[in-house]
């Protein structure tokens, strides 16, 4: 009898369950599994992930630091075109980063993931866009369009790389620890791309000799035709240096793009933040421009950023003419970038321990000193590379810190809207196109000789206030703005707390989901 029906409830002398209330069925017992702890990035995928940052660094270090000279003295516009040229360039380069998060955020997920087919597909076209940007055309007419369309085009197709790579951040990991750990290995890379862009472009072009002429008012008549003659024949040899300069650091965009294509996936289960549903472009512009906290981070590094952008946009020129070292100006912008890329992991540990935003003043507030010391000495070699080395420590902060912090921002916008999803790409494009935006200061420099071995005064003093004045009181005022930045170590901890409750809260859904259909069944 013990095998009978009755058997089959239990074994012999065991207790049976208690019987559920009348009408209420009887639940099906569902094994329970622990839940498992996040996994942890390993060193191979944050580095495959830091790789794929150099791309845009290495291109847009070479163009920051050389394209307005290589317009000037090797290219041979007008100051006035060659100042259209770069602010044209960067307006359009600022526009096309929150139209291409807008572009990605109505991308569907693929085999792939929503964000690496952006960054696979647009690699070749923004390797020969970057090529024919330093390519001489033979024409009479017509440079200046030439120059402004392949400069134009390749800022949207760059843009379509790393908006996507940018974002990709919020879907490696949802652990704030690895994400940090993550940008961390990314801007010590960005930064050493900085270094090669620097070392590729200065070095190779650096061994072209460009004698400089004197001006028109001191020469004769025959020296100065036999300084124009010089001038025409190191024009097409200064414009192979560029363009072999170009092919070497376009194999290095397509070989870190094959890195990180091959060694990140795109995880969608890390991010909380994604959906399916499109999303309009003026809702997520409202609801990014609504948020305290991202306006806050973005208008305060808007302005520290500019200020680096400004020094890194004029620094060639004033070594070259305001400070006399014409032969030693690649060198001083090698040791910039040495120095940001060695101090990287320092400022990630310094964050780590005293908190993100004291690490914002103490990282960028002692350039000042130095900027402004670098205009009132005399000119001297040893105090400019000093200088350098100061600038350098500050730019590993200013590389570092935003994008360290632009996820705590995703948090803490995700648990004041929970039922948005899906703008991550949103947020990053649009603090892009605000930095962008503003760098994009056209400039004419009244009176500029090309090629010439001295500027008139007006140039020079030009020249300094572009690289000491203006960066200082953009910075002041920087950090005068981030003062009010709401997010610190005390805030970001109650957030983390809170996703991680939410995230528990999720999986108990989904578990209670998982037992509805046998409990019908």
């Amino acid at each position: 009898a013990g095998r009978g029906r009755g058997g089959r409830r239990g074994a012999p002398g065991a207790r049976p369950p208690p019987a559920p209330p009348q009408g209420e069925p009887r639940p099906v017992p569902v094994p329970s599994f622990p839940v498992p702890s996040l996994p942890r990035l390993s060193v191979c995928s944050k580095l495959c992930y830091a790789v794929g940052g150099a791309p845009y660094q290495t291109t847009g270090c070479a163009l920051g630091f050389f394209l307005q000279i290589y317009l000037l003295d090797v290219a041979q516009l007008d100051p006035f075109y060659a100042s259209i040229i770069l602010f044209v360039g960067r307006a359009w380069d600022a526009i096309t980063d929150p139209l291409v998060g807008f572009f990605i955020s109505k991308t569907p997920w693929t085999r792939f993931g929503r964000l690496m087919p952006w960054i696979i597909f647009s690699t070749p076209f923004a390797v020969i866009s970057y090529f024919l940007i330093w390519f001489v055309p033979d024409i009479s007419r017509g440079q200046v369009l030439w120059y402004l369309v392949f400069y134009c085009l390749f800022q949207t197709l760059v843009t379509c790389f790393h908006v996507p790579y940018s974002a990709l951040t919020m879907f490696i990991s949802r652990e704030q620890s690895e994400r940090d750990s993550a940008t961390a290995y990314r801007m010590t890379v960005e930064v050493l791309g900085t270094v090669v862009g620097t070392a590729i472009q200065g070095q190779i072009v650096g061994k072209v000799v460009t004698p400089c002429i004197q001006s028109p008012l001191f020469v004769s008549e025959s020296n100065a035709s036999a300084s124009m003659g010089d001038v025409n024949m190191t024009h097409y040899s200064g414009s192979n240096a560029y363009m072999v300069a170009a092919g070497v650091i376009g194999g290095l965009y397509i070989l870190c793009a094959v890195i990180l294509s091959v060694g990140v996936r795109e995880k969608r289960e890390s991010s909380e933040l994604q959906s399916d549903e499109p999303v309009s472009f003026f809702r997520g512009l409202k609801l990014v421009m609504n948020h305290g906290a991202y306006i806050k981070l973005i208008t305060g590094f808007l302005f520290t950023s500019l200020a680096f952008m400004l020094l890194e946009g004029n620094f060639a020129l004033f070594c070259t003419y305001t400070l006399g070292f014409r032969n030693e100006f690649q060198n001083i912008l090698l040791v910039i970038m040495l120095s940001a890329t060695l101090t990287i992991p320092f400022w990630q540990w310094f964050l780590t321990r005293y908190g993100k935003k004291t690490a914002v003043y103490a990282g960028i507030a002692p350039a000042i000193p130095f900027l402004i010391l670098v205009v009132t000495l005399p000119r001297n070699l040893v105090v400019t590379y000093i200088v350098a080395v100061a600038a350098g420590i500050s730019v590993a902060a200013t590389f570092l810190l935003p994008w360290s912090m632009l996820p705590d921002v995703v948090d803490d916008f995700k648990l004041q809207h929970p039922e948005s999803r899906g703008h991550e790409a949103i947020f990053f494009s649009f603090y892009v196109f605000f930095t962008k935006f503003t760098s994009g200061v056209g400039l004419v420099f009244a009176g500029y000789q090309t090629r010439g071995c001295s500027q008139p005064n007006e140039v020079n003093i030009t020249l300094k206030m572009l690289v000491s004045a203006a960066p200082v009181g953009l910075i002041l005022l920087g950090l005068l703005l981030f003062s009010l930045y709401p997010i610190n170590e005390e805030k970001r901890m109650e957030n983390k707390k809170a996703l991680q409750d939410l995230r528990e809260e999720s999986n108990s859904s989904s578990e209670s989901d998982n037992t509805e259909l046998p409990s019908v069944v």
